[in-house]
């Protein structure tokens, strides 16, 4: 019920109490929102390996020091300072470059722990307080995996896959033929896939994906900083062409030997969440094929590679999206845990490894987010769940023989995140709000509250800010909630009238709103609000944890269903006393962009000015695993093709687009919104375009500040 009232109930949450008399600058909003005006932190907060104790990185006399404390007692230690650990570093390698800041920490021991500098991992001992290199790579290693158990670490260069072991290094595969990559993401970084190699549990085995590429069409990225210009050459498989094929191989260590698993055909088909078990003699794998509506998790041996039998299968008439691999319950290896929306919500499903089904561990309208680890018993799983609110995360414990659930997470609304020690007897609980900036606490695994690490301070406290409610409205049909942030304007007079701006994504895998600091919302969108602005924005359907219905809304016709719920957001700002409706703008990124650049042709007249960055335009220019999941092809599914292509809609435009493009794009490619620009001309319709030359899909890094001051100047021109 708690999620049904807070979604029911409008929740005015004014900051306002907070506020003195400074006001953000634009180089504050995008320079600072990720720093010195984000919530304090502590630094690589961990806990030491086989203790109870934490460690993160601390300032002493403005240098930077690792402090470590218990979890029981407030009482922190500075036991090493960065002045002391970079003349241990240089004492053991005089290749090291000079060390200024700590690297990332990995803690192999109370005693001991591991960090990677340059191209070089090395140990450093708390006792002798000596560094020792323990693997060097040579400077041009790429897509670095670290194998502890070893020290052993695979790389790639030039496409192939290599393993130092110190010593010597193993070359696992050696293709000189174009178009053939080895140990590096695939499926265009889908399904969950964010790595190409996967150490077993023990060291032993290494499996790697190999994609073959040479049927995929070649699209050019043109250097524009060369004279003359030239293209680097890139393959880009797109919706209802060649895609790319992968097999997956197994890397012996000690024998350095290869062998491949036998997948089979079609050779199109994905290849995702690779696992191992406890064992090392099995290798899993989730086998999906092209059409995305079947999916296979299938067993194969490691030692062979041969195909040892289907677990089980999914199948659906929309599509199954595989982004979690098998995880064996610790102590028990004949048992796993998979996560599935096969009830309509992500949940957790609890086998056996002949494939049994022995129990369905969690279920209700709600979603799991995360798998957070099993006990050292394996008697409970640990999770993170919206099970209080779609708006919340909580941490529970799952009795894995009842599927008893038990939120352990500090009793206090918001967003919860956890990080267990190595013994699972205790959590970091490290969550936010909308008026709680940030809490970290320490918390037993059975939810008893130990110690506060840290409350952080407001960090705009000093600043005036806007007032933001969060509440719900409904979709056209009045059947499904959907949630909503707005910011009023500063010195908000319910008499006068303002101008607009509605800032959204709409697509899959990004939920916008939430119970976070500040509700979610970036820094920018509170200093327009300063600025005058209501700022409003919606999570319509298909956006994420709203269940497989909610996200499957839009299945064949991305585009439509997004833009009636923004459209219900629209009525309601319509209504609004205050809302000035001929002054109504709005602005996103990416799908945001097609949102943007759709809502202004296919509902032109909506919005006075509007703003597209790196949109989508033709879906059959985007690329095969996000679009066909989404879209089906081109061939299959025309209409829908044709109805979401923003070609045929670009004569319809009315109001101000601004659209912008990074020249570098390999995410959504230049062409996208060239070829806007192209049916544009042809059509008679004027648009204003901006390109940001070398840049990705993304404009990042400080050349944002240029990016937002074109923005606001164009809404403050326009509106």
């Amino acid at each position: 019920m708690k999620r049904i009232v807070f979604a029911a109930v409008v929740l005015l949450l004014s900051l306002s109490g907070f506020a003195q008399n400074k006001l953000l600058t634009i180089e504050d909003a995008v320079m600072k929102g990720r720093t010195t005006l984000a919530p304090a932190r502590l630094n690589q907060l961990n806990w030491v390996t086989g203790t109870t104790k934490l460690a993160f990185i601390g300032k002493r006399a403005d240098k930077e020091v690792l402090i470590v404390t218990t979890a029981e007692q407030a009482v922190n230690d500075t036991i090493l300072s960065i002045d002391e650990l970079a003349a241990a570093l240089k004492a053991a390698d005089d290749k090291a470059s000079p060390l200024a800041r700590f690297p990332g920490i990995s803690w192999v021991s109370d005693k001991s722990f591991r960090f990677y500098h340059g191209t070089t991992f090395y140990l450093y001992n708390l006792e002798s307080k000596k560094c020792f290199v323990i693997n060097r790579l040579i400077n041009r290693a790429e897509n670095v995996d670290f194998e502890p158990t070893s020290n052993a670490a695979a790389y790639t260069l030039e496409n192939n896959l290599y393993v130092s072991f110190g010593e010597s290094v193993a070359q696992v595969t050696a293709y000189s033929m174009k178009g053939m990559v080895s140990g590096q993401t695939v499926h265009r970084n889908e399904f969950g896939i964010s790595k190409g190699t996967f150490w077993s549990p023990k060291g032993k085995y290494m499996a790697y994906y190999r994609m073959d590429e040479s049927m995929v069409d070649e699209y050019p990225i043109m250097d524009l900083n060369k004279k003359p210009a030239t293209p680097d050459m890139i393959r880009y498989p797109m919706a209802g062409k060649a895609s790319h094929q992968v097999k997956v191989g197994i890397f012996e260590a000690s024998s350095k030997s290869v062998i491949e698993l036998k997948t089979g055909f079609p050779s199109d088909q994905y290849l995702t969440n690779i696992a191992w078990d406890p064992n090392e003699e099995m290798v899993y794998v989730a086998v999906l094929n092209r059409e995305q509506n079947h999916m296979q998790l299938n067993q194969y041996s490691a030692f062979t590679g041969d195909f040892i039998k289907t677990l089980f299968e999914e199948k659906s008439t929309k599509y199954v999206e595989p982004e979690h691999p098998v995880q064996f319950v610790t102590g028990k290896p004949d048992l796993f845990i998979w996560q599935s929306e096969r009830d309509g919500y992500n949940h957790l499903y609890l086998y056996n490894r002949q494939g049994k089904l022995i129990r369905q561990l969690t279920k209700g309208a709600w979603v799991v987010t995360d798998v957070l680890g099993f006990d050292n018993k394996g008697e409970y799983v640990y999770i993170q769940a919206t099970k209080e609110s779609p708006l919340e995360r909580h941490i529970y414990a799952v009795q894995i023989s009842s599927g008893k659930l038990t939120k352990i997470s500090a009793a206090v609304s918001g967003t919860h995140t956890a990080q267990f020690n190595s013994g699972f007897t205790h959590f970091i609980d490290n969550y936010s709000s909308v008026n709680v900036p940030r809490n970290i606490d320490v918390i037993s695994s059975d939810g008893k509250p130990v110690r506060n690490l840290l409350t952080a301070a407001n960090p705009l406290a000093d600043y005036r800010l806007p007032e933001m409610s969060m509440f719900t409205l409904k979709t056209a049909d009045g059947t499904t909630d959907l949630h909503c942030r707005m910011f009023k304007p500063l010195n908000f007079d319910a008499t006068k009238k303002y101008p607009v701006l509605v800032y959204l994504y709409g697509g899959p895998h990004l939920q916008l709103v939430n119970n976070t600091f500040m509700g979610g919302a970036d820094l920018w969108l509170v200093y327009m609000a300063q600025q005058g602005y209501v700022v409003f924005t919606l999570d319509n359907r298909g956006s994420l944890n709203r269940g497989r219905d909610f996200e499957q809304a839009t299945h064949l016709q991305l585009g439509t269903v997004e833009m009636s719920d923004q459209l219900q957001g629209v009525n309601y700002l319509k209504n609004q006393s205050f809302v000035d409706t001929t002054r109504m703008g709005v602005y996103g990124w990416s799908f945001g962009g097609f949102m943007t650049t759709s809502l202004m042709t296919r509902n032109a007249g909506v919005f006075k000015a509007a703003v597209a960055g790196g949109p989508v335009i033709d879906w059959s220019m985007y690329e095969v695993m996000y679009t066909e999941r989404y879209m089906s092809t081109p061939q299959e599914n025309k209409k829908g093709f044709d109805e979401s292509n923003l070609l045929n809609h670009a004569g319809k435009l009315k109001g101000k687009l601004l659209m912008i493009h990074g020249t570098s794009d390999d995410v959504v490619v230049w062409q996208h919104s060239l070829k806007f620009l192209e049916e544009c001309v042809k059509q008679g319709v004027l648009v204003d375009y901006f390109v940001y030359p070398g840049h990705k899909h993304n404009v990042l890094g400080p050349d944002r500040v240029h990016l937002m001051k074109k923005i606001t100047q164009y809404f403050k021109e326009n509106l």
